[in-house]
């Protein structure tokens, strides 16, 4: 199949693009100023050719730059905003609802730091966002896409690692946090392997201090779906690499996160700093 008409598996799917009336008054309210105005291309998720905007000009002022990804309805986002007005955020979040009710906290909440682009992030970042321009990159808890068959369409693969590398600025640091031990251990082994990146947590929180020896010895995960456990004994659930962050203290906890707790998960925070050219 030509690369023409490949496409590649989306890291989302949307089961509808209707808003309720509340909902919708807050995205014509928000629209093209908290909420972007982004001409779409051939997906109304998709950037059209072509467009870029200047970042310098939509914030009105030259700033650190935080980008992330999968915002949901704001709770993080809107907490570091507040917290940082010297920083400017882009929330990206491709589900209409959560864009929606975003747009509308940043707009009660007056903060004018805060952008939100209802997009693919995978457009965003090819698109709309130069090289070396993102001091943070945020992907907390992205989807998990549990199915075997459905694993190609997680985010944190090598292509888009390659793609976090060309907005991350040097030095730059790409935060991430997961509650699913599986996809944690990608996101160590995919990210890990690219010289783009390094860690700064490298062994640490590793043996027995180490959250996936955790899960293991008690198959947490299953057991959080109500699955027939199959824990495994110290010898083969013992995590000898590590390399797991301490919890990233600016992360709100939000109410997904909680759900996530109260299920028996444990949560896998990782650290990259990106490495100079």
């Amino acid at each position: 199949m030509s690369e023409k008409h490949y496409r590649k598996p989306l890291s989302f799917v949307r089961r509808s693009n209707r808003l309720k009336p509340s909902y919708q008054r807050a995205w014509e309210a928000s629209l093209g100023q908290e909420l972007l105005d982004v001409p779409h291309g051939e997906r109304d998720t998709a950037v059209a050719q072509g467009f870029s905007i200047d970042w310098r000009a939509e914030f009105g002022r030259t700033a650190p730059l935080i980008v992330e990804i999968g915002s949901g309805s704001g709770e993080a986002i809107a907490a570091a905003a507040a917290a940082n007005p010297e920083t400017d955020f882009l929330a990206i979040e491709v589900y209409r609802p959560g864009a929606a009710q975003l747009a509308a906290r940043v707009r009660r909440e007056g903060l004018s730091n805060v952008r939100v682009a209802c997009l693919d992030a995978v457009e965003v970042m090819d698109k709309l966002l130069p090289a070396d321009i993102v001091s943070e990159l945020w992907i907390f808890f992205p989807d998990p896409w549990h199915k075997s068959k459905h694993k190609k369409r997680r985010l944190i693969q090598p292509p888009f690692v390659d793609k976090a590398a060309r907005v991350i600025a040097p030095t730059g640091v790409w935060r991430l946090a997961t509650d699913w031990s599986d996809y944690a251990v990608q996101m160590r082994e995919v990210i890990g392997a690219s010289d783009r990146f390094r860690n700064p947590h490298s062994g640490q929180r590793a043996g027995e201090f180490s959250p996936l020896t955790q899960v293991r010895l008690g198959d947490l995960d299953a057991a959080s779906l109500g699955k027939e456990t199959q824990p495994l004994p110290l010898e083969d659930a013992l995590d000898t690499e590590g390399g797991w962050a301490p919890r990233f203290a600016a992360r709100v906890v939000t109410d997904f996160e909680y759900k996530a707790l109260e299920a028996g998960r444990r949560i896998f925070d990782l650290s990259y700093v990106r490495t100079p050219h």
